[in-house]
């Protein structure tokens, strides 16, 4: 069978303000939590968590309706610094698994996994390695699509939140985009669904067997787009704007590691891996760091300062022996290993535009703008009422 042209994973963080909220207080976990506006102001809903929305609580929904909606319901003002932290994190992670990384907000990324992925069997195992790795390290969940474009791999990602997993393979794209309603088609609002819907269109499937010419008539230039999409097609790349912070490798085992001599052969091996993302990058790492997650779940880092930045495989790998030889193992067994490189150089001419604190703030600034056009001005004071992450 001849390699798809291309496999796209999209991952999307599963109520990612309420999650977060839920993970780091634990007397709101099983709680309607709603974030955004209180009652008793004019705010609105940013998010909810899935407690909430069985009562019908909705982003962009007023916060008065909400409460009469969900009179048990907590209401938080938005942290937007600790989202962020909690996003850094995430985003960290998807930088493993590809270097062509498009991040689209603050909870959402896609990846171009065809030069990792030999075929959509492979980026299953890809999406789940992803998905368990947010929920050890992150302690959140993520729901993750794949597709061989960007418009399918997000329908993918929606379609069985929270913490799903769907993909979707060429071949099977007619048949699942065909019972699903117009407005799940990228740029079908209420209002163009209502006009579509009066011309007899209810489905995509209606859509993609109606002639251009019709859907020109009734969407304008519109028209020609949401006939490729109904039909599963878009050419669309995923746009890489994020420059590698870091260059990791890991690796959890079928049975945990009990001998030494392994684990140093699997450390080595990881230690190849760091070493030719970084010559593929352009950079040399400042630091060096190795992560040993026992069979209990427990967790330890540890890390040292290079005397010169490298991208050399023999002193990572010496460095990475060097740091889990101090680990005090007792009789624990090991069930996972990594090996990240951070604080890169670049040499001149592989610098990135910004910085990593512009980049930072360019995201902020990024989700800001989303959040004001979608919820109002309510979404600057938030923010600047949002305290340092705790």
């Amino acid at each position: 069978m001849p390699k798809p042209a291309r496999i796209i994973l999209h991952v999307d963080m599963d109520a990612f303000y309420a999650a977060v909220e839920q993970r780091d207080l634990p007397e709101l976990r099983g709680r309607p939590v709603i974030i955004g506006g209180t009652p008793q102001g004019r705010g609105v809903v940013a998010t909810a968590s899935y407690e909430a929305r069985k009562f019908g609580v909705r982003s962009a929904m007023p916060a008065a309706q909400a409460v009469r909606l969900c009179p048990q319901g907590v209401f938080l003002r938005p942290d937007f610094r600790k989202y962020q932290a909690a996003s850094e994190q995430v985003m960290d992670i998807l930088a493993r698994y590809s270097d062509r990384i498009e991040q689209v907000s603050i909870d959402e990324a896609f990846l171009d996994l065809t030069d990792r992925a030999a075929d959509f069997a492979e980026s299953e195992r890809v999406a789940r390695a992803i998905k368990r790795d947010i929920h050890d390290e992150v302690r959140l969940t993520a729901s993750a699509g794949v597709g061989p474009n960007k418009f399918l791999a997000k329908l993918a990602s929606d379609h069985h939140k929270p913490d799903g997993l769907v993909v979707i393979r060429p071949e099977a794209a007619q048949a699942f985009l065909a019972p699903l309603p117009v407005v799940r088609l990228w740029g079908v609002g209420p209002k163009t669904a209502a006009c579509l819907e009066a011309a007899g269109l209810r489905t995509i499937g209606d859509v993609a067997a109606t002639p251009i010419d019709m859907l020109r008539r009734l969407l304008g230039g519109w028209g020609e787009v949401a006939h490729e999409l109904a039909r599963g097609l878009d050419d669309r790349p995923v746009e890489t704007v994020r420059e590698a912070k870091s260059a990791s490798a890991e690796e959890t085992f079928p049975k945990d590691l009990y001998d030494l001599a392994e684990m140093r052969r699997a450390l080595a091996r990881l230690s190849e891996g760091v070493s030719r993302r970084l010559r593929n990058d352009g950079a040399k790492a400042r630091t060096l760091a190795v992560k040993v997650r026992f069979g209990s779940f427990h967790t330890i880092t540890r890390q040292v300062s290079l005397s010169e930045p490298t991208d050399q495989v023999d002193t990572i790998r010496r460095k990475a022996r060097e740091l889990l030889d101090a680990v005090e193992k007792g009789e624990q067994g090991v069930r996972l290993l990594g090996v990240r490189a951070t604080n890169l150089a670049r040499e001149p001419g592989q610098l990135s535009l910004f910085d990593e604190k512009a980049q930072r703030r360019g995201q902020l600034e990024r989700t800001l703008a989303y959040l004001c056009k979608r919820f109002g001005p309510d979404a600057v004071r938030w923010a600047r009422e949002s305290p340092e992450p705790r």
